[in-house]
């Protein structure tokens, strides 16, 4: 008998679809969810956005009824799919919205539980949604996603379930990579208007010059603190042309109170940019330097310089005055792995926190 030779292309199929399906690759340990352990609320974040993630996947491939994938992803922790939500230009799935129905046998674990929870994928690399997301993509980049229709559909999810059910304690946002963004542009403005929501972020984009690669550690510090200086004079020149609009302060004042949980792995290039964005405000206040990296940490140079240049320039997305910063310390093979979703409901991660506070 002359032994099947597996195509790449079927290969990397069986392996999709593994980690598609919730008995194979989802934390079956996790049976009865206690809400008040940190571990718990990040892994159960994690599969309601990977939910979304194979909500597209079942759409895409129409797996239907019993064949669908998805629905374990949320009622292995008791949610129910209260609403998809649905991409105007491509009709792909790029969000949802679940409300947690507990079990009776887990009302004692129920304390701190969401009601709801609005989660949002990240860029799918296959199928009829990739041109979309890349687009989104761009968007992210040019700070730009708040000017998008998807966003647009977001957040008006948001501010809906936040106006009919109102304990905002109880509503969570979640998302990965590009769906992070997403998260954290709704949560920013939601928290402009004094309303402050938990967020779960993991891999959220940083898009600026890769300095958290460069290894020897004088030359990263040198560089980010004259970026400091440089982003806080041109801030102060700005500030000095523009006395009666209060550009410099307010806004980012106004969302310190707002705390998200970032999820970072060093090996992400696209997210590790974060640990020197938070690292370098407190070596700056170690040197006394504190009241400039305050004015810089919430410029880009960027965005100085078109302001400079009479262009409106939105604030980079990526700046934030607070967040519970949790890094993935166990290393990766490839970027893949440091950047893919499953590794955040891993129950042997060798995780570091810290919360910074913007004062």
């Amino acid at each position: 008998k002359v032994p099947e030779i597996q195509t790449r292309d079927q290969y990397e199929g069986a392996m999709s679809s593994e980690k598609e399906n919730f008995d194979l690759s989802g934390p079956l340990h996790l049976t009865c969810v206690d809400w008040t352990n940190v571990d718990h609320r990040r892994s159960v974040a994690a599969c309601l956005v990977q939910g979304v993630y194979i909500l597209e996947r079942d759409r895409q491939d129409n797996r239907q009824g019993s064949q669908a994938l998805a629905p374990s992803w949320w009622e292995f922790f008791q949610f129910r799919l209260h609403t998809q939500l649905v991409d105007d230009a491509d009709h792909s799935i790029f969000g949802a919205i679940y409300e947690f129905i507990p079990a009776s046998n887990c009302n004692h674990l129920k304390n701190g539980s969401p009601h709801f929870v609005i989660a949002f994928r990240g860029t799918l690399t296959k199928g009829d949604a990739f041109v979309r997301d890349f687009q989104l993509d761009v968007h992210v980049i040019r700070n730009g996603l708040h000017q998008t229709s998807r966003f647009e559909i977001a957040m008006q999810a948001v501010r809906n379930t936040v106006a009919e059910f109102g304990n905002l304690n109880n509503i969570w946002l979640a998302g990965h990579s590009l769906g992070a963004s997403m998260a954290m542009l709704a949560g920013k403005t939601m928290a402009k208007t004094g309303v402050l929501l938990e967020a779960f972020l993991f891999n959220p984009p940083f898009f600026s010059a890769p300095i958290e690669r460069i290894k020897d550690k004088k030359v990263k510090l040198g560089i980010r603190i004259a970026g400091s200086f440089l982003a806080a004079g041109l801030a102060v020149a700005l500030k000095a042309r523009h006395q009666q609009r209060n550009l410099i302060e307010d806004p980012f004042v106004a969302l310190s109170e707002w705390v998200p949980c970032l999820f970072v792995h060093p090996g992400d290039h696209i997210c590790s940019e974060y640990l020197g964005y938070f690292e370098h405000r407190r070596k700056m206040e170690e040197i006394g330097a504190g009241g400039i990296e305050r004015l810089a940490t919430q410029n880009s140079i960027g965005g100085l310089i078109m302001t400079a240049m009479g262009k409106e320039s939105e604030d980079p997305l990526h700046l934030i005055p607070s967040a519970n910063l949790v890094v993935n310390l166990v290393p990766a093979q490839d970027f893949k792995q440091a950047h893919g979703i499953h590794q955040w409901w891993r129950p042997d991660l060798n995780l570091q926190s810290k919360v910074y506070n913007y004062r």
